[in-house]
């Protein structure tokens, strides 16, 4: 099924009910959200000429036409390629030049990168709101294309362990049961709801807008276009029935956001992306009741492996409830979830494995990468190349991360991507990447740095030369100049020494 349908069927079942709002204000209802689907659906394969599979990017940040662009592209046949407004422009070129998209929507914030990043393959850009945009909304409107459930609908770039971005293919498929699962581990969306997408549309807000969509709640965009907890309890205070998905940095910001909100209409405020401290947990259920979820998931199954319900979080009589807020939850309805050893064979309870996933939700692999994808998936399993344990009761505790991610402000962050860049700087010898813990990101990127002998390498020079090469989020927040990184007996920097060291830092 063409997940395009959903709109088609709002748009005739209920025209007249608010899908997309910016601020307080509704700004399209689904009757012409619908059409403006359609009509852009008509112009990227008749005017644009894009074929049947063909890739369009969005660099864009939240705005009110990112539904519409993303369901047109589903409508025409296409594959909508969302991408993090804060990358650099050598980023998006990548990205771009990797996926081969020909149209780019951006908005005024990401124009001037997108302009910088074009390569060969990028024919068209079109910022949201232009004229230029609202002249392809006049172009006659389309039939939905005829999609397989294995065709691709969104192909998500993730980062591994080497900092190469890989293109997860989330099918149409994937994106359903994704959104089925919604409805059975977290919410029943009613008509009239709304879900606030003050995180990115690009990565886990945007994959929460498929089931309300398809609930037919309507979307609301702040005027901001991201994340400010004055502007997102008035909005709180404004919407019905209001869902919303955070980092858990963004919860934590909000709950210690000053003044006395009415939440009443809050409905869910789930959380991923990081695992959440205890103790901000327990402080955010505080405030807010019983309306906090859980997720564990990665790109490669999108918001879906494993979840923390919010009755388990708001159960504090449960003998087992502060171990089950420490916890990831159980396996999602739409997924098998085992701990396995490094043969693929389970381990037993309370044992420390790889966690490895199999079902609708994940991916068929990764965009023109054989041997990525070989690594990822075995028999049909995903290896997450996260470490966990599962207790008696079926509870996944996440114990490490093998791929050494860092995740700040519940943004990935991989080591190898910054250590390549650092690397090309002048001055610099060897370089080791690390998280540190910190309270208000989550943690904080640290750069362990040695420096070539006869050069006087600084911190000033090295910012410089990250903010030319990588999105300013990724830059580290502190150098450490050391004669030497600590090595194993095979030469491999010992990360853990390095964390180590860190933690000696704070003390």
């Amino acid at each position: 099924m063409n997940l395009a349908h959903w709109i088609e069927r709002a748009g005739r079942s209920d025209p007249d009910r608010s899908a997309v709002a910016l601020g307080s204000h509704s700004v399209l209802t689904y009757g012409l959200l619908a059409d403006r689907v359609a009509r852009l659906a008509g112009a990227l394969r008749n005017s644009l000429g894009l074929a049947r599979g063909d890739r369009v990017a969005i660099a864009m940040k939240n705005v009110p036409q990112y539904p519409e662009v993303m369901f047109a592209a589903f409508h025409a046949g296409l594959a909508a390629v969302p991408i993090n407004a804060k990358l650099h422009a050598q980023e998006f070129r990548y990205v771009l030049d990797n996926c081969r998209a020909k149209i780019c929507f951006v908005t005024p914030d990401t124009a001037g990168p997108i302009e910088d990043a074009r390569g060969e393959h990028l024919q068209e850009v079109f910022e949201a709101g232009s004229a230029e945009y609202e002249a392809l909304l006049q172009a006659d409107p389309i039939d939905i294309a005829y999609v397989a459930p294995s065709d691709l609908a969104w192909l998500f770039y993730t980062s591994g362990t080497t900092g190469q971005p890989k293109g997860a293919m989330l099918t149409h498929r994937n994106l359903t049961a994704a959104a089925l699962n919604y409805f059975a581990d977290f919410d029943r969306v009613r008509p009239g709801d709304s879900i606030l997408h003050s995180a990115p549309m690009s990565h886990g807000s945007g994959l929460w807008m498929f089931p309300h969509i398809a609930a037919r709640a309507c979307n609301v965009i702040p005027e901001s276009g991201g994340f400010d907890p004055a502007e997102i309890f008035r909005l709180i205070e404004t919407w019905p029935g209001l869902s919303m998905f955070a980092a858990p940095t963004m919860v934590r910001r909000l709950t210690v956001h000053p003044g006395d909100a009415d939440t009443g209409n809050l409905k869910l405020l789930s959380f991923g992306g990081a695992p959440m401290y205890v103790e901000d947990c327990i402080a955010a259920l505080d405030r807010f009741g019983p309306k906090l979820a859980q997720l564990y998931g990665q790109g490669e199954s999108p918001m879906t492996i494993t979840h923390l319900s919010r009755e388990d979080i708001a159960d504090r009589n449960h003998p087992k409830w502060l171990h089950r807020l420490s916890t990831a939850g159980i396996p999602d309805s739409c997924l098998h979830v085992r701990v396995v050893d490094e043969s693929g064979v389970p381990v037993a309870t309370g044992e420390k494995g790889e966690i490895v996933c199999r079902g609708d939700s994940v991916m068929p692999g990764y965009w023109e990468d054989p041997q990525a994808t070989a690594k990822a998936l075995k028999d049909g399993w995903l290896w997450t190349g996260d470490v966990g344990q599962f207790d008696e009761d079926g509870y996944l505790s996440l114990t490490d991360r093998s791929k050494d991610m860092i995740i700040s402000g519940g943004s990935n962050i991989y080591p190898r991507e910054i250590e390549e860049v650092l690397l090309r700087a002048d001055g610099v010898s060897e370089v080791s990447v690390i998280g540190r813990p910190d309270p208000d990101w989550g943690e904080i990127v640290v750069a362990y740095v040695v420096g070539t002998t006869g050069y006087n390498v600084s911190q000033e020079a090295l910012n410089t030369h990250c903010l030319d090469h990588i999105a300013r989020f990724k830059r580290p927040k502190l150098y450490r100049f050391v004669e030497a990184l600590p090595k194993n007996n095979y030469g491999k920097v010992l990360k853990t020494e390095l964390r180590r060291r860190e933690e000696a830092f704070k003390r």
